[in-house]
């Protein structure tokens, strides 16, 4: 149980709204020797990387609102997901999920090449994070549970927490992420269907004794949701 893109390339205004949220760190100078600079060039590599997966995964619904992400999750079962635009202008991405309780929304929080999950839970440890957004619903499909969240629209940032150090004191709702629900228009081919079985059942599809084209598409998108 866990916690809680269009087709084409990555999208420049997508890239272009993250610009105000990469580099709030800072602080009193120290002692200690300065990490080296993060070089915003990485960001852009990052973030295309993870729209592009995003867009070949067929889940991703782009700009759409909360409340048509809720409409649309309204009548699948519990832990059906979609990834979207987020509408917070300091995020990019969201994570709308049916719970027990109905549906909701977990932004997605980005800094320096990470991607981690955001949650209204406070007093818990900071969340694992990802290099790329389907590393992290791919992680969490595996662990069976994540942060607790609650929200109808993006929940506000708060800590980020821990999913296996939850207590059933958290009165929050308990979210689990089971199968994406893909857009009608983005359904998955057979090709990129016969690649996620593929994906399940070898770690190594490298190794695999396949044409060179075929590992090639293989990599292109190596997960299995």
């Amino acid at each position: 149980m866990l916690l809680l893109c269009q087709q084409g390339c990555c999208r420049s205004d997508m890239v272009a709204r993250t610009v105000t949220i990469f580099h709030h760190e800072g602080g009193p100078c120290c002692p200690h020797p300065s990490p080296p600079p993060w070089d915003p060039a990485e960001d852009l590599r990052c973030i295309t990387t993870t729209f592009q997966y995003l867009q070949t995964s067929g889940w991703y619904w782009g700009s759409i609102s909360a409340s048509e992400a809720r409409e649309a999750l309204l009548k699948k079962s519990e832990g059906t997901f979609l990834m979207r635009d987020s509408s917070h202008p300091q995020y990019m991405l969201a994570l709308s999920v049916k719970t027990r309780s109905g549906p909701t929304s977990v932004r997605i929080e980005y800094s320096k090449g990470s991607f981690w999950l955001d949650s209204i839970s406070p007093g818990l440890p900071q969340l694992q994070s990802f290099p790329d957004v389907l590393s992290l619903i791919q992680h969490y499909m595996g662990l069976g549970h994540t942060p607790q969240g609650q929200a109808s629209n993006d929940i506000q940032p708060k800590t980020k927490p821990d999913p296996a150090k939850l207590s059933s004191k958290d009165s929050s709702v308990p979210l689990k992420l089971m199968q994406p629900l893909h857009k009608p228009e983005a359904f998955p081919s057979l090709q990129h269907l016969a690649r996620l079985t593929i994906n399940r059942h070898t770690r190594c599809p490298e190794q695999l004794p396949l044409p060179k084209p075929l590992l090639r598409y293989l990599q292109d998108y190596p997960f299995h949701i």
